[in-house]
C-alpha cells in the first residue's frame, strides 16, 4: 500500500508548538513546515499533498481539504455513561469482560472499544490497543491522554489504554500465550459500512486488507479466553474464519462472533 505524503504544520495561533510539530512529523514519516501567513490551501497547493497535520493547543487534526478529523470519544462517552447507569453495552457482554481482564484490541481505529473495555476491566486490568498507522496511533494516543471532558471514569478508563503503533499480524506472532484473556478485532473501520465526509481523512490510510487464518490462530493462542470478531450483519467472515456467530437482533447492522480458547472464567 502507497504511504500518503503528510505535511505537519501549527495553527497560526500557537507557534511555540513548532518543536512539538516538527518531532510529530518525525515520528509519522511526514515533513514539516512552518505556518507563517500561509493558508492550509496554499500548503496543500505548493507541497502537492492531500492530508495535513494540523496541531493547535487543544488538539490535533487530520486535515483533507473539505472535511477534518480529530480525536473524540464520541459513542464511548454514551456507552460509558451508560455501564456508570447501571447498563449494559453489546462487547462487553459478547467479551465476557471482567474487571480485572487483559483485552487486547488488533484495530483500535477511532478508539472507541478501547475505550469502554478500559472502564469495563477498571484499573485492574489492562487494555493494549494496536494501530498500524502511525498517524492515527499518534492522533488517538494524543487524544485519550488530553481529553478531560465527562465524568472522572471516563477520564480514567482512556488514560489507562496503551496504544501500540504495531501491525496485529507481526504483534500476534511475537505475543506469548495466553498473554491476554480476550483478543478483538473490528475490521469495521478499515472498510467501513457508513459513508461519511468526516471519515474521509482516515480511510485514505486505512488498511483494508481482510483478517488471514493464520492471524487468528495466533489469536486463539494468545488469549486465554476468548477471541472476538465483530463485523456487517450478514458478513461471510465468521464462518470463513471459524467464528461461532452470536445471537443478537435481526436489525442490528452489526453482529460479533467468538472462539472459545478453552481457558473458562475466573
Amino acid at each position: 500500500m502507497e504511504t500518503e505524503k503528510v505535511l505537519v504544520t501549527v495553527s497560526r495561533r500557537a507557534p511555540e508548538l513548532e518543536i512539538r510539530a516538527s518531532r510529530l512529523a518525525v515520528q509519522i514519516g511526514g515533513f514539516f513546515h512552518p505556518r507563517g501567513d500561509e493558508s492550509l490551501e496554499d500548503l496543500r497547493r505548493n507541497f502537492g499533498v492531500r492530508l495535513i497535520v494540523l496541531l493547535r493547543r487543544d488538539r490535533i487534526i487530520i486535515d483533507a481539504g473539505e472535511e477534518e478529523f480529530f480525536f473524540h470519544p464520541s459513542m464511548a462517552r454514551l456507552r460509558v455513561d451508560r455501564l456508570i447507569g447501571g447498563g449494559a453495552d453489546r462487547l462487553i457482554e459478547v467479551a465476557g469482560l471482567s474487571r480485572g481482564d487483559r483485552f487486547l484490541d488488533c484495530t483500535l481505529g477511532l478508539g472507541s472499544d478501547a475505550v469502554v473495555a478500559s472502564y469495563a476491566v477498571g484499573p485492574e486490568g489492562a487494555v493494549v490497543a494496536l494501530e498500524s498507522d502511525c498517524l492515527v496511533a499518534a492522533i488517538v494516543r494524543d487524544g485519550l491522554q488530553s481529553y478531560a471532558e465527562g465524568d472522572p471514569l471516563l477520564v480514567e478508563a482512556m488514560r489507562r489504554i496503551q496504544v501500540v503503533h504495531a501491525n496485529h499480524r507481526e504483534y500476534l506472532r511475537q505475543a506469548g500465550d495466553r498473554s491476554f484473556d480476550l483478543v478483538y478485532f473490528d475490521p469495521m473501520f478499515r472498510v467501513p459500512a457508513w459513508k461519511s465526509r468526516s471519515m474521509d481523512p482516515l480511510r485514505l490510510l486505512a488498511d483494508d486488507r481482510p483478517l488471514e487464518p493464520e492471524v487468528i490462530a495466533h489469536a486463539c493462542r494468545v488469549a486465554r479466553r476468548r477471541v472476538v470478531l465483530k463485523e456487517k450483519s450478514g458478513s461471510r467472515e465468521f464462518e470463513r474464519l471459524g467464528f461461532q456467530l452470536v445471537p443478537g437482533s435481526r436489525y442490528s447492522p452489526v453482529a460479533y462472533g467468538i472462539i472459545e480458547t478453552g481457558g473458562g472464567n475466573r
